[in-house]
């Protein structure tokens, strides 16, 4: 996939409006978590073995290089990131942002697109239990990670879009303590 056709993709996610109550556009998730931080928008691309790496850390398929992540900022010092995680649930498309802390543990996710119909849609109170989890084996539904009923697939769609997220952040991470420093 050409860089062209891959942002026209972003955009058209991030600018996506909510389809259903309990969702709430990536604008407002980013303001909630980080109240009245600056957010650095940038586009990663990560290579094959990255790709590689952050599916086998995660224990999911990492089906895209591209990489929509948000720096956010206080008084120039990073507070948080977030990551913007676009997957398919049944047949329809969830888009999840998942904000984390500077220690790398989740902060809060914010579902900014849900296509499958609302009553798959999990409480706020179930994203909840996410809060301050790092990537590890309880992160699961066989872990600390509880299901939904009637919503297994959503459940299962968002525990892997988390365990994603926190590895490819883990990778990013990486490349920039590996990167040299620039003079």
């Amino acid at each position: 996939m050409n860089k062209a056709v891959a942002a026209w993709i972003i955009a058209t996610v991030l600018g996506s409006t909510a389809l259903f109550a309990g969702v709430i556009s990536r604008d407002q998730a980013l303001a909630l978590a980080f109240p009245g931080a600056q957010i650095q928008t940038n586009m990663l691309f990560l290579t094959k073995d990255e790709i590689k790496n952050a599916g086998q850390i995660s224990g999911t398929e990492v089906s895209s290089a591209l990489v929509a992540q948000y720096q956010a900022l206080s008084s120039g010092k990073p507070i948080g990131r977030a990551y913007l995680d676009t997957h398919i649930v049944r047949t329809k498309r969830e888009s999840l942002l998942v904000m984390l802390n500077p220690d790398a543990s989740v902060r809060r996710i914010e579902v900014v697109a849900f296509e499958e119909p609302p009553e798959y849609l999990p409480s706020a109170k179930w994203y909840d239990q996410f809060t301050g989890k790092k990537l590890d084996a309880s992160v699961s539904l066989k872990g600390s990670i509880h299901p939904v009923t009637g919503a297994s697939l959503t459940a299962r769609a968002v525990t892997d879009a988390v365990r994603r997220v926190l590895a490819i952040d883990q990778v990013i991470s990486n490349r920039s303590q590996t990167e040299p420093a620039t003079p």
